[in-house]
């Protein structure tokens, strides 16, 4: 058979085998495999070990690897050749606390019907991360079945910790860099569409610097009456610093923080820009109307392209009931920046601190605390295995698959980049009002289903 004809019996078989495909998600979908809870460790085990065996069952060399935290489960297909994709997702899901506003048990997953005419599953992991994760094995499975094989060399990479923080993965991949990095690019399905029709691949994440600040004058709380005007007050201090951080324009005003920003290519703005992003209703979810950003640049380009610099927390003095005059003998902050690519996070960092040292006065001190520093990263949209992906995204859903980017930081596809040296595509087939993390949380049939077809489609246009 030729891969067109191979691809098309394959297509079908995922057509014809949908409710079966179903049965396993739901299966999957009763382990209650809540990772923040150590309650539930014997579960996360059994969703580790119910993945395995699956994945045993359609050929692959696969088994739970024990980490200090849940178990990480490897997989790889044997005995394959040319190209080798690495794909990671998570089995393990958020608490489902407030049970009272569950419409069913978040366990027992149910089909049904929703207001628009849509199928969907309702249960606790639905969209993040077990219905994203079914399609790539589910789509793994029809290969195998029509095939005997894959079109290309897979390993998985499954996660049991993801929504407690991911503690032991960097260690993880550090201890077994050999085995996974023999991998051309990393797969992640833990993402969303940027609509319900049209498909996305996230190729720019923005990197994290995060600063705790604490300024101390005096060396007790002061009585505002008896020492107001002699004494320096530390939340002035505070105030004045986090107030010279932005300039009117909006942009950030530490010296040296755009020195390695590039911008985005017209190619890029101007797909950007035919999206249809609406910025009112945008801004209007969160009951604001005028963007803060950078003057003369959309929202979505100060979302995705452009660093930050964000005042996560202050505190200093007396925030109680009723007033207390006090002159506080401290003052904090907790200060984050944003990065875009090629901006490094302990360059940043210093420069944050050297402004930050500048503006004291005398009698004050300052103790600088750091809470971590990732780097931005970012896939280059011209490659060959990106457009291959973007063409079966298309091909499948009929509408062009777009390039985005992502307003956060996705831990894990830094660590691919530090530790194994892959870039990685971010495609998921999520939507904007699953509900994730929240009471019934769901997944579209419809996007189970074009998923899987999806990675059907994608592992063979690079195995072309």
């Amino acid at each position: 058979m030729t891969m067109n004809s191979e691809l098309s019996a394959v297509l079908a078989h995922v057509d014809d085998n949908l409710d079966e495909g179903l049965e396993r998600l739901k299966a999957l979908l009763r382990i209650k495999s809540i990772s923040t809870d150590p309650a539930y460790a014997p579960e996360c085990r059994r969703a580790a070990n119910w993945l395995s065996e699956q994945l045993q069952d359609l050929g692959f060399e696969a088994a739970p690897r024990q980490t200090p935290g849940h178990p990480v489960v490897v997989a790889h297909s044997p005995d394959q050749v040319g190209p080798h994709v690495l794909f990671y997702a998570h089995y393990d899901v958020q608490p489902v606390d407030p049970l009272s506003q569950w419409h069913s048990d978040p366990f027992e997953p149910v089909v049904q019907t929703d207001a628009k005419g849509n199928r969907i599953i309702i249960a606790r992991g639905a969209s993040d991360d077990k219905g994203q994760m079914m399609t790539f094995i589910e789509a793994c499975r029809a290969w195998k079945t029509v095939t005997g094989t894959l079109p290309v060399r897979v390993s998985m990479l499954l996660e049991g910790e993801e929504e407690s923080g991911g503690p032991s993965l960097p260690d993880f991949l550090t201890t077994h860099r050999d085995e996974l990095s023999a991998a051309d690019i990393a797969l992640v399905c833990d993402t969303r569409m940027w609509d319900a029709a049209t498909p996305s691949v996230i190729t720019m994440l923005r990197g994290l610097v995060a600063e705790e600040i604490e300024i101390t004058c005096a060396r007790k709380d002061l009585h505002s009456g008896m020492f107001g005007n002699a004494a320096r007050n530390p939340n002035q201090i505070l105030a004045q610093i986090i107030a010279s951080l932005r300039t009117a324009d909006g942009s950030v005003a530490i010296p040296d923080f755009y020195d390695d920003v590039a911008e985005i290519s017209p190619e890029l703005k101007a797909q950007w820009a035919g999206l249809g992003f609406d910025e009112g209703a945008f801004l209007g979810t969160a009951g604001l109307s005028v963007p803060a950003g950078e003057t003369g640049r959309t929202i979505l380009e100060t979302l995705w392209a452009r660093p930050t610099c964000e005042i996560n927390g202050m505190t200093g003095g007396y925030t109680g009931d009723g007033f207390k005059t006090v002159i506080p003998a401290t003052a904090c902050a907790k200060i984050s920046f944003r990065l875009v690519s090629n901006m490094d996070p302990e360059k940043i960092r210093q420069a944050f601190r050297r402004h930050v040292e500048a503006q004291l006065p005398p009698d004050c001190t300052i103790r600088f605390t750091g809470h971590g520093g990732s780097p931005a990263i970012t896939v280059p949209s011209d490659g060959a295995a990106l457009q291959k992906a973007i063409s079966a995204l298309t091909e499948e859903w009929g509408k062009r698959a777009v390039i985005t980017g992502s307003g956060g930081s996705i831990p894990v596809v830094g660590e691919f980049k530090r530790v194994l040296d892959l870039d990685t595509f971010l495609i998921g087939f999520a939507r904007i009002d699953n509900k994730v993390h929240s009471p019934n949380e769901k997944y579209d049939v419809e996007s189970f289903y074009k998923g899987t077809r999806s990675w059907v489609r994608i592992l063979a246009a690079l195995a072309d």
